[in-house]
This record gives structure tokens, sequence and C-alpha cells, in this order.
């Protein structure tokens, strides 16, 4: 589970349970900033004593166990993959997640994102967007790939393969 999907998680439990970020931050010793972070996927660092006291507020477990089904192809390593295949340097599967989740480029990437919006297979960029689609508020996704595609100034459309969902 990537921590996006943990934060994602967290996320619909406090809002079905009614509970602001401030509230829940405040009950579990966290700052607010801090939690919205979690929520959002683009916590740095987090001790999991402290995700664990969030989770358990919420009434939730989490549990290890052996896995027994196959994995399923892994979108975001695939695309670092592809995006950093012309480049000295290499694209993180964080900074990937990053600017999916904000629709910002981070540092010295912009070379790695165009690249991959322009030049890599519609089937890989449609799956990275189908597996991102669930880290965001619904709609967020698809207008930060937008966002990034204009930016960049990448030559392809994205709407052929943005179809998340």
């Amino acid at each position: 589970m990537r921590i996006q999907e943990l934060g994602s998680e967290i996320r619909r439990a406090r809002k079905a349970r009614g509970l602001t970020q401030a509230q829940l931050a405040h009950a579990t010793g966290l700052s607010r900033e801090t939690l919205n972070l979690l929520e959002s996927g683009l916590v740095r660092d987090l001790g999991i004593k402290k995700v664990l006291a969030v989770v358990d507020h919420l009434g939730l477990n989490v549990t290890l166990q052996q896995g027994t089904r196959p994995r399923r192809p892994d979108y975001v390593r695939m695309a670092c993959t592809s995006a950093n295949v012309s480049v000295k340097t290499a694209l993180t599967e964080d900074e990937l997640i990053h600017a999916l989740v904000t629709g910002k480029v981070p540092a010295k990437r912009a070379p790695h994102l165009r690249s991959l919006l322009d030049e890599a297979p519609a089937a890989l960029l449609q799956a990275l967007a189908e597996e991102a689609a669930g880290w965001t508020k619904p709609g967020k996704l698809e207008r930060n790939l937008r966002k990034l595609a204009s930016d960049l100034g990448v030559s392809r459309s994205v709407e052929g393969w943005l179809k998340t969902g």
C-alpha cells in the first residue's frame, strides 16, 4: 500500500465520521497541517505510532498478511522507468507522485515528465492515471495532468488516455 492510498482511506473515514481535520489532528496529537499532508499522500516522514493513533481514533485497523494474490503491476515505477530513459538523473517515484497529486513539476524534472507524457505508451499512462485517481479528490488528478501537460508544452493530447474511473 502506498502512503497515498492510506491517506485517501484516512480522509474517507474522517469525513464519514463527520470530523474536521482540525478535530482529528487535535484528538491524535498531530498538527492540522501534518494531517492534511498525510491525507494528501504528501507527508514526507511520519512515525508509525502517529499513523496508528490516527487509524485507531477512526476505528480502522492495520493488518499485515502474507500476500496470496499476484501483485498488480506498479505503474508508478513503470512510469518512472519510462521517464528516465533519456536523462542522466532519475525521476523518483515520490517526485512523480508529488507531481500527479499537486500538478506541480518538481525542480529539474520537467524533461522527465515531458518525455513521459509525450512518449510513454498510452496504456501505461492510462493505468498510471487510474491508479493515481484514488489518491485525490474526484477530478483533481485530471486537472493536474492537464496542467502539467500545458505547463510542459506536451505535444500529445492527454484526453486520449485520460479516462479514469
